[in-house]
C-alpha cells in the first residue's frame, strides 16, 4: 500500500484485469465476398472460444464492435459510448502499393479505433492492421488456428482494456499562474517541432464532414494537428501537460493548449484538471495523461516526460499494442520505466507507436534525444 489513495485504487484496477466473459463483442454489417465472410466467421469463432460473449446487436455494454463496412462506400459507426472500441473491417479490391495511404482514410471514415484492411490473397485475406497513430503491420496465414490466434492476439488488447479519457474541469486556476512552467512547456513543444518529431496526422478535415469530425474529436480526444505530448511536473500531486490535438509547436493559451492535471479519479476513470474560470471551453488533456500520472506518482525523481512518435535504437519496448489512454498501456509503460537502470532518465519504446522519455527536466530529455531520435517508428506484427 502507498500513501496515495488514488494510486492504491489504480493498483487495485491493474491487479484485477478485465475477464473475457466481461468483454462482449458484436459484429455490425456483413462482408461482401466469400473470403471476407470466412475471415469474420473465423475471428468470431476465435473470440467465442476465448470466452467473449456475443451480442446480437451492438449496444452500450458491448466492449468491441467488428464494424464491417464497404470499400466503395464506407459508413461510420457511431457508438453510444467512448468505452466501446470499434474495429473497422474493410475489404480491399486489390493490394495497394502504399498500404497506409490506401487504408488510413477508411479507418477515419469508419470512426474506428483500429482498422483491419483485408487484402485479397487466396481463400482468406491478409488483414493489415492500421492504427490512428499511422501504425501499419500485416498478419498473413492460411486460415489455420495459428492464423486466427495471431489476429485475435492483436484484437484482444482492445477488448480487454479500460480507457481513461474522461476529463473533470475545475475552474479554480488563477490567471497567469505558473507562467514559468507553461513557458517551458511551450518552448519544449517548439523544440520538438524543430527536431522534426511532431509528425502531422492525415488531414482529418479533408476526409470527414463537420459532424463526423466532431464525433472523432469527442471519441478519440484528437484534434488533428499534431501527435505526441509532453508534460512538466509542478509539485508532488500535479503536472502541466499539452492538450490533445493542439499544435504542440504553437501552445499559447492556458486551459486550452496547456492543462494543469491535479488528480485522477479511479471510480469513474477521469483526470481532474484545474483551469482558469475565464476559459469557457477548455481543451481536453492528452489521452496519455494517465500514463504520465502513474509515472510521476511512482517516481518522485521524474520532473518531465516527453512522448514522441519517434524511435531510438536498442530501447526496451512494450510487446502488446494496448490502445492509447488505457490503464493497461499506462501500467505497462510505467513498469518499464520502473525497471530501467535509472527510472528518472528512462527511454521506453511503445511497439508500433513511439517513445516515452523521462527526465529530471525537459532540457535533460532534449539533450538525450537531439541527434539520436529518428522520426520513423519501425512496425512489427
Amino acid at each position: 500500500m502507498s500513501n496515495h489513495p488514488a494510486l492504491d485504487r489504480i493498483d487495485e484496477l491493474i491487479r484485477t484485469p478485465v475477464r473475457t466473459r466481461d468483454a462482449p463483442f458484436a459484429v455490425h454489417g456483413a462482408p461482401e465476398t466469400p473470403a471476407g465472410r470466412r475471415f469474420i466467421e473465423g475471428l468470431r469463432a476465435r473470440m467465442l472460444a476465448a470466452g467473449h460473449p456475443e451480442h446480437a446487436e451492438p449496444g452500450a455494454g458491448t466492449s468491441v464492435v467488428l464494424h464491417v463496412t464497404s470499400h466503395a462506400s464506407p459508413k461510420p459507426y457511431r457508438r453510444a459510448s467512448a468505452s466501446t472500441f470499434v474495429i473497422g473491417v474493410i475489404e480491399a479490391p486489390d493490394r495497394p502499393d502504399d498500404l497506409l495511404a490506401a487504408a488510413y482514410p477508411y479507418l477515419v471514415r469508419s470512426l474506428s479505433n483500429l482498422g483491419l484492411y483485408l487484402v485479397p490473397g487466396g481463400d482468406l485475406p491478409s488483414p493489415v492492421f492500421i492504427t490512428l497513430e499511422q501504425g501499419v503491420y500485416e498478419v498473413r496465414g492460411d486460415g489455420t488456428d495459428a492464423y486466427f490466434d495471431a489476429v485475435y492476439d492483436r484484437v484482444a488488447p482492445l477488448a480487454l482494456s479500460r480507457l481513461v479519457i474522461a476529463n473533470e474541469f475545475v475552474p479554480n486556476l488563477e490567471e497567469g499562474a505558473d507562467e514559468l512552467h507553461t513557458a517551458r512547456l511551450a518552448e519544449a513543444g517548439r523544440r520538438l517541432d524543430q527536431l522534426g518529431l511532431l509528425p502531422a496526422p492525415f488531414p482529418l478535415e479533408d476526409l470527414l464532414g463537420p459532424r463526423e469530425l466532431r464525433h472523432v474529436k469527442m471519441l478519440f480526444s484528437v484534434g488533428g494537428l499534431s501527435y505526441g505530448n509532453l508534460s512538466l511536473r509542478r509539485d508532488e500531486d500535479s503536472f502541466w501537460m499539452s492538450a490533445s490535438g493542439v499544435d504542440k509547436s504553437a501552445m499559447t493559451e492556458v486551459g486550452r493548449d496547456m492543462l494543469l492535471v491535479t488528480g485522477f479519479n479511479p471510480d469513474d476513470r477521469s483526470m481532474t484538471l484545474s483551469v482558469p474560470p475565464s476559459v469557457e471551453r477548455p481543451g481536453r488533456v492528452s489521452v496519455d495523461a494517465i500514463e504520465h500520472w502513474m509515472i510521476y506518482h511512482r517516481h518522485p525523481e521524474v520532473g518531465a516526460i516527453v512522448h514522441a512518435h519517434a524511435w531510438m535504437p536498442d530501447v526496451v519496448t512494450t510487446q502488446i499494442n494496448y490502445p492509447c489512454g488505457t490503464v493497461e498501456l499506462a501500467n505497462t509503460v510505467a513498469d518499464l520505466v520502473a525497471a530501467a537502470p535509472e527510472p528518472g532518465r528512462a527511454i521506453v519504446g511503445q511497439k508500433n507507436h513511439g517513445l516515452t522519455i523521462t527526465g529530471p527536466d525537459l532540457d535533460d530529455i532534449f539533450a538525450r534525444i537531439e541527434g539520436n531520435a529518428e522520426p520513423r517508428v519501425p512496425m512489427a506484427a
